[in-house]
């Protein structure tokens, strides 16, 4: 990624939702959207935004992006975020019961069996499922005050998101997938319940891989 990272303007400005040109580059090994950088699309950045692109192109063909990058495992697909939105749909079902949410609210919670602490916006809060983006651990929210719910621990109980690399699944299949957003890039599986094009829904999300 650090041929990416030279071709990339490098003024760390945070616009792109990453601490830093060097993450965002990284990122974009997993299907990020290169037009989250206001900067490329400037004319001296033309022929940059060229030779990235080629690079992508080439690079998002390789099986080696279906591979976890903690465990090592290969996944069936990745999974990237519905049409014109930040990332993949969770569904969260909070232990705590008593836990305040409503939509718009940005929630601070651990997901069951990750050791990494979530933060992400409420679109709905419906029969105790909340329905989130995730905007991301504290580090790629900035240094902006915020105001956050902590929920505490919650069971992702699905994902919903379109397919950006690899096959498109078939309804009733258990899978292997790759959501983009993960930080840890780590295989989750579960079981199709919807497929639509490339957009599908996962429900029985697991960390253990069957």
């Amino acid at each position: 990624m650090s041929e990416i990272s030279d071709l990339l303007p490098g003024f760390n400005c945070g616009e792109c939702g990453h601490r830093n040109c060097a993450d965002f580059a990284e990122k974009l090994a997993f299907a990020a959207d290169l037009s989250h950088c206001p900067f490329l699309a400037q004319e001296r950045f033309e022929k940059n935004l060229a030779r990235i692109t080629g690079m992508l192109s080439h690079d998002r063909r390789s099986d080696a992006n279906l591979t976890g990058i903690v465990d090592g495992l290969s996944a069936d697909f990745a999974l990237g975020p519905l049409p014109g939105e930040q990332s993949c749909r969770e569904d969260l079902y909070p232990f705590d019961r008593e836990a305040k949410i409503a939509a718009g609210d940005v929630i601070r919670y651990r997901p069951l069996g990750c050791p990494v602490t979530h933060f992400a916006k409420v679109l709905k809060f419906s029969r105790g499922i909340a329905t989130v983006h995730i905007v991301g651990p504290r580090h790629l929210l900035g240094d902006k005050d915020f105001q956050f719910n902590d929920v505490g621990i919650c069971m992702v109980a699905a994902f919903e998101g379109t397919v950006v690399r690899g096959e498109v699944p078939k309804v009733c299949a258990t899978v292997k997938f790759l959501p983009d957003h993960c930080m840890m890039q780590k295989v989750h599986s579960g079981v199709v319940v919807h497929s639509e094009g490339k957009m599908v829904r996962i429900e029985g999300i697991d960390l253990k891989v069957w």
